[in-house]
């Protein structure tokens, strides 16, 4: 009566991993992880890549616009002159910029900027709060750079199209070469001096070629070539981020 029924652990089976099913487990998600994690991490780059180029280009275009109501048709009052302001004497002033002085004159007073660095040849960089860096260099006001890294990350025209990415702003500018600028705000780098009409299709071309055409590096064309494509890196582009 009452007889107690006792279980033993002889009745459960326990499972478990050996040590070599979990190395070889471990091994496989090592090789996943090899082969997704630099595809996602460069995606990532270029989604960061199309966010600061589409916000300054839409920015930059606002403060023109806006500059437009105090100042008036952007044409007359663009200056192309650049370079370094000079003494009584003619002798250039270091950490000076003719650059400078017009851009805050007509354009700073629109824009969030953090910081602004002159050089000594009157180069000036001005920051701005998302991490990019307007490089609006020495000879020539029309030409402009933008960094979506600091400058110092991109040393040379290796970078040109991944680090950092050429814009023109000519609106009064008539010559042939200037066409795609002339009477326009900020665009993509669009300088050409061939007989073509189609300055999409050119950029796309010149921008996959990549070398220099006429002194002028063809990876300049790559910033048009992003932004005809909404401003995605298209899946062809040819430069790694």
């Amino acid at each position: 009566e009452g007889a107690t029924h006792v279980g033993t652990c002889d009745n459960v089976r326990k499972s478990a991993f050996t040590l070599a099913e979990v190395l070889i487990t471990l091994a496989i998600i090592g090789v996943v992880a090899a082969m997704t994690i630099p595809t996602l991490i460069s995606n990532y780059q270029k989604k960061v890549v199309e966010n600061k180029l589409s916000y300054f280009y839409s920015s930059m275009n606002q403060a023109i616009r806006l500059s437009e109501i105090e100042n008036g048709d952007k044409k007359y009052w663009f200056d192309n002159s650049a370079g370094n302001l000079t003494d009584e004497d003619g002798n250039s002033i270091e950490y000076t910029s003719k650059q400078s002085i017009w851009f805050d004159t007509y354009l700073a007073p629109y824009l969030k900027i953090i910081k602004k660095d002159i050089k000594p040849d009157s180069e000036v960089h001005y920051y701005f709060p998302n991490g990019t860096v307007l490089r609006i260099q020495r000879h020539i006001l029309s030409d402009w750079l933008l960094y979506v890294k600091t400058p110092e990350k991109c040393p040379n025209d290796t970078y040109l199209g991944t680090c950092y990415f050429a814009f023109s702003f000519c609106p009064n500018c008539t010559a042939f070469s200037w066409r795609f600028a002339y009477d326009k705000g900020l665009e993509p780098f669009s300088y050409l001096w061939e007989q073509r009409d189609d300055i999409n299709e050119a950029a796309e071309e010149k921008c996959k070629a990549g070398g220099k055409t006429s002194s002028v590096n063809n990876k300049s064309y790559c910033t048009m070539w992003i932004k005809n494509n909404n401003w995605k890196i298209p899946e062809d582009y040819p430069l790694k981020f």
